[in-house]
């Protein structure tokens, strides 16, 4: 039986584990999925060589950026992003025994892509970028992809974010939402229990034409979509992101 499994640390409740449990029942997979808590990435490569029915893993905090190094592959898009969140095991025969070779991926452009881009119209040119932390380098990076210009919002100062300019929130008036009609919250604010926060724009700007995008997916309404949907825009959350980062890491796991 194959396995896949999460490793980080510290692991709670997974989505993964429930997702692929539900994915393998339902299309009589022969297969288990598992956290691996780790809280350091000492032994990765030792766990792996000698589980030889360990196929694939995905990777969450706080190891996204470290397990880089230990890698023999990286794809374009976690070069890129400078993360990796999918690592595929490649198991081949050699005089010596088994080589095992292990391919980084970052399925969170593939999955923010994928979900957005059937809500985008042709006015959907530039987007506002809330947030300027992990979460927020892939967001960019897939909206580059989609030919969106991006501008990044951050409490601090800077002169850019993964390639994007920067403006703080003092910055974001009813011109700046005027001309970023795709406005996407990458931050935590308003994530459960702290359901009454929001980031601090201007929502009475925002308009039928605006489309709002939370990676937040729990509440499924978020104060910030709420505040969007009133004034007529086109609202959705993160849970359609998370599912096809899954589907990603499938095709990753059993790529030739």
């Amino acid at each position: 039986m194959k396995r896949y499994g999460l490793i980080g640390f510290p692991l709670g409740h997974s989505f993964s584990a429930g997702y692929f449990a539900e994915k393998f029942s339902r299309e009589h997979i022969d297969a288990t999925y598992e956290n691996f808590p780790m809280p350091t990435l000492d032994g990765l490569r030792s766990m792996i060589a000698h589980s030889s029915d360990i196929c694939g893993l995905n990777v969450t905090i706080p190891h996204k950026q470290k397990v880089m190094a230990l890698l023999d592959e990286l794809s374009e898009d976690a070069q890129a992003i400078g993360a990796v969140n999918v690592i595929a095991v490649r198991r081949s025969k050699s005089a010596s025994g088994t080589e095992v070779r292990l391919k980084g991926y970052n399925s969170d452009v593939i999955g923010f892509a994928d979900s957005l881009s059937p809500l985008l119209r042709p006015c959907h040119r530039k987007a506002l970028v809330l947030g300027t932390g992990g979460a927020s380098c892939a967001v960019i990076a897939a909206l580059r992809k989609m030919n969106i210009e991006v501008l990044c919002v951050s409490r601090r100062r800077q002169e850019s974010y993964c390639g994007a300019p920067v403006i703080t929130y003092a910055d974001v008036n009813a011109d700046v939402l005027a001309s970023h009609l795709v406005v996407v919250n990458c931050t935590p604010l308003g994530m459960s229990p702290k359901t009454d926060q929001a980031p601090d724009i201007p929502y009475g700007s925002i308009t039928a034409r605006h489309l709002a995008y939370d990676l937040v997916y729990n509440p499924a309404e978020t104060l910030f979509l709420k505040k969007a949907a009133a004034q007529g825009a086109t609202v959705k959350n993160g849970l359609e992101m998370l599912h096809r980062q899954a589907e990603a890491s499938w095709r990753f796991w059993n790529a030739d």
